[in-house]
């Protein structure tokens, strides 16, 4: 890629065991698991999943917190999760999204209409929580 705009390249998520959380954002997100191979033959230190071609969540193991030296206080963010990560779907993969959830039996949140985001109002969206607690909104704009 030669378009060096400024872009999300990632979020980490804490989370207890890497290999769940994979699995369930493969299975109920429909995001697919990056490096989970690796990560289970112990060559790297967590897995990902990919959002899209440019974006990836890294599932970093709660046991990784103490080593996070490298900005004082960056430990304590363990189990201190972000407000919540939002996806934007289209509306297909928005529907079926909700549906996967519910089929196991993920809580969701009612619909809600209208609102703001990075392009504007989104049509529809909804939140919900993964394994770890971590909350997601899903959205979708036309």
């Amino acid at each position: 890629m030669t378009d060096n705009t400024t872009r999300l390249d990632h979020v980490v998520l804490w989370v207890r065991d890497p290999v769940a959380a994979a699995d369930f954002y493969e299975k109920a997100v429909g995001l697919e698991p990056v490096r989970l191979t690796e990560f289970a033959a112990g060559q790297v230190p967590f897995p990902s999943a990919r959002v899209n071609d440019e974006t990836i969540i890294d599932l970093m193991p709660l046991t990784m917190a103490e080593r996070m030296t490298m900005l004082t206080g960056a430990a304590d963010s363990s189990g201190h999760p972000v407000n919540h990560v939002c996806l934007a779907l289209s509306e297909d993969d928005f529907d079926a999204l909700r549906a996967r959830l519910q089929e196991r039996s993920v809580p969701v949140t009612d619909i809600g209409h209208d609102s703001f985001g990075a392009r504007g109002n989104a049509r529809r969206n909804f939140y919900f929580r993964d394994p770890d607690g971590n909350f997601f909104e899903a959205r979708h704009y036309a």
